[in-house]
C-alpha cells in the first residue's frame, strides 16, 4: 500500500477503534446498572417467566426518584455499613450512592408475608413490583444523611412447590425474616425448618422471627396467648433471633422491624424497649 493509502486508512482505523470503545463502554455501563442491584450474578442474568407464559419479566434497577427520611432519631456521621451484603452504586447521572440491602421473607403460606411486604413498601410499589409464581419482589428506597438506602424485599411462597426459590432469595440477604401466624401454632412449629433451610444458603444474615396477625391474636383466650408467647420466645432463642409480633391491618411493628434492621447493619443507636406483656405486641431481643 502506498504512503497516501496508509495515511487515509490509519485515521479510519483510529476512528473505528474510538467508536468501538465508546460502544463497549456504553454497553458495560448498562450491564453494570442491571447487575449491581441484584444480589448475585445469577439473579442479574435470569429472566423470570410470567404466570401466563406469554412474556418474560426482568428484575429492574432500583428506582432512585423515591425518598423517605428514616425515622431513626440518632444517625451519626460516623455510621458506616458493617455487613458484607451491603452494595453501593454510583450512577453517571450524578445521584448519591445507593446502598442496596436484600431482605428475605420466609414462612408457611397464608400467614400474611405478602401483606406485610406491601404494608411496608406501599401500594404504589405493589403495582410496580414483580409478582411471579411463588416469588414476589418489591423495593423500598429511603434516605439517611444524604445516602439512599434501598431494601430489596424477596417474598418466597410458602408452598413446597416453590422451595427452589429459597437459595436465590436467601443468598446475600442482609436480613432473613422467618414469619408465622400467631393464631396458628403449626406455622410456628414450621419456622425451625424454614430457618434451617435459610441457613444452608446464608449463614450471616440477621435472623428475625415475626409473628403476624397480632390483631387476631389478641382475641384469643389469655392462657392461649401466654402459651404462644412462651413458645415463640423459645423458638427465637434457639434461632438467636429478635422476636416481633406484628399486624399489617393496624401497622403494628412493621416499620419498626425494618428500622431495627437498618440500625443493626449501620451500627445506629436502637432505643426501643423490650415488651414482654401478654396482650401487647411482643418485642424480645
Amino acid at each position: 500500500m502506498s504512503e497516501f493509502g496508509r495515511a487515509v486508512v490509519r485515521p479510519d482505523l483510529r476512528l473505528s477503534r474510538v467508536v468501538r470503545l465508546a460502544f463497549l463502554r456504553r454497553l458495560l455501563r448498562l450491564l453494570w446498572r442491571h447487575v449491581i442491584v441484584c444480589s448475585s450474578c445469577s439473579v442479574a442474568a435470569a429472566s423470570f417467566t410470567a404466570a401466563d407464559g406469554d412474556h418474560t419479566l426482568r428484575y429492574n434497577r432500583l428506582r432512585e426518584d423515591e425518598e423517605e427520611a428514616l425515622p431513626v432519631a440518632a444517625v451519626t456521621d460516623a455510621a458506616r455499613p458493617l455487613s458484607p451484603p451491603l452494595r453501593s452504586t454510583a450512577t453517571d447521572e450524578g445521584f448519591d450512592d445507593l446502598v442496596s440491602l436484600k431482605v428475605c421473607l420466609l414462612g408457611d403460606g397464608r400467614i400474611g408475608k405478602t401483606s406485610f411486604m406491601v404494608k411496608y413498601a406501599g401500594e404504589e410499589e405493589e403495582n410496580r413490583g414483580l409478582h411471579m409464581n411463588g416469588l414476589n419482589l418489591m423495593d423500598k428506597v429511603f434516605l439517611v444523611r444524604g445516602v439512599r438506602i434501598a431494601f430489596s424485599i424477596w417474598d418466597v411462597g410458602g408452598d413446597g412447590r416453590f422451595s427452589n426459590h429459597i437459595p436465590l432469595a436467601c443468598k446475600d440477604a442482609a436480613a432473613i425474616l422467618i414469619m408465622f401466624d400467631l393464631t396458628n401454632r403449626s406455622t410456628l412449629s414450621s419456622t425451625t425448618n424454614w430457618y434451617r433451610r435459610a441457613r444452608i444458603w446464608n449463614k450471616t444474615g440477621i435472623p428475625i422471627l415475626v409473628g403476624t396477625k397480632f390483631d387476631d391474636f389478641v382475641q384469643l383466650p389469655l392462657d392461649m396467648q401466654w402459651t404462644i408467647v412462651t413458645e415463640a420466645r423459645v423458638y427465637a432463642r434457639v434461632m438467636k433471633a429478635t422476636l416481633f409480633f406484628s399486624s399489617t391491618t393496624h401497622n403494628i411493628n412493621v416499620n419498626k422491624i425494618f428500622k431495627f434492621i437498618t440500625a443493626k447493619l449501620f451500627n445506629l443507636p436502637w432505643s426501643i424497649e423490650r415488651n414482654l406483656k401478654v396482650g401487647e405486641p411482643i418485642i424480645d431481643f
